[in-house]
């Protein structure tokens, strides 16, 4: 298999498997909290249902609105064929840069929240708002994370930082890749807009961020808005899963590893995302203003992943 095909298989699965994440999620949440639950391709129905419906814009729409869906969709397949999901070994070397990727999936959010502010509504101003206030702390955090990790392979191509760790499984677990651990996973759980940051769920005008710059969305286009979100949920928890514990990635282009890695992929995809909606039946919401305190915690824990790492190198 070629390094293009391992990309395309790499983008197809992960778009096949973010609904099913999200309905593996639901499934989940629901039998813990004792209610019977939706089956596990019912997120796959919904986009089947909307992708037949025609898409109603706003009038003060613009631009913006209009080709926000495509933009988003756009840069999280992008990040799903280059991120080193099921194999190292990418088509364009360079191009899985932990600068390239974090950029793509910052211009996906900066896409969205023109998109809310296009309509001129007070609900899609207010989501912009929130959801900038928050990239801007996110993002930093997600470079720390991974940077910290970059020492060890002396770059900060991803596919190189993950073929680092699988090839010294021991040196993959010290006090800084914990740090860094912990910092990303609340980066994940903010950029993807789960709880204790947001509410997927809720659409209460005081406490929704995601939700508020998507209500005009209608049809095809909320159709792709809602595809996006769940593959870059599926993007976060396989980066925070392989960069962590790269076991089962394949290091070469044969197909019989990249099938094994394709089984590993997805029972880690399957580990996380149980552990995510078991988290979410316990905990709350956080309050709007203390949602940068906790990202600011999350902040400083990437910066001590980074001098932990420089000082044990």
């Amino acid at each position: 298999m070629s390094a293009w095909g391992a990309a395309a298989v790499q983008a197809v699965l992960v778009a096949a498997v973010a609904p099913l994440l999200i309905g593996f999620m639901r499934a989940v949440r629901a039998r813990l909290e004792g209610r019977a639950g939706g089956r596990l391709v019912q997120p796959w129905r919904d986009l089947r249902k909307q992708l037949r419906k025609e898409s109603i814009i706003p009038a003060d729409a613009g631009v913006f609105f209009t080709a926000a869906p495509v933009v988003l969709l756009a840069t999280s397949v992008l990040v799903a064929a280059a991120a080193p999901y099921l194999s190292t070994r990418g088509p364009l070397p360079g191009v899985a840069d932990l600068i390239v990727v974090v950029g793509l999936l910052l211009l996906g959010a900066v896409a969205l929240a023109l998109a809310g502010l296009d309509t001129g509504t007070a609900f899609g101003g207010m989501g912009a708002s929130r959801e900038m206030t928050i990239a801007a702390l996110v993002e930093p955090t997600l470079l720390l994370s991974v940077f910290a990790l970059s020492t060890r392979s002396g770059s900060t191509d991803l596919g190189a930082i993950v073929a680092a760790g699988a090839a010294d499984t021991a040196g993959a677990f010290t006090p800084a890749s914990a740090l860094a651990a912990a910092a990303l996973a609340i980066a994940t759980l903010a950029e993807a807009g789960r709880l204790p940051v947001d509410n997927p769920a809720t659409h209460l005008e005081l406490t929704m961020v995601h939700e508020a710059m998507v209500l005009e969305y209608s049809g095809r286009d909320l159709a792709l808005v809602e595809w996006a979100a769940a593959m870059r949920l599926t993007i976060l928890l396989g980066l925070l899963a392989n960069l962590f514990i790269p076991w089962g990635v394949a290091t070469s282009l044969h197909p019989l590893a990249i099938a094994v890695a394709v089984v590993v992929f997805v029972a880690k995809l399957a580990v996380l995302g149980g552990l995510l909606a078991a988290g979410e039946v316990f905990a709350a919401k956080l309050r709007l203003f203390r949602i940068p305190e906790l990202l600011a915690g999350s902040f400083v824990l990437g910066l001590l992943a980074v001098i932990t790492s420089a000082v044990l190198a």
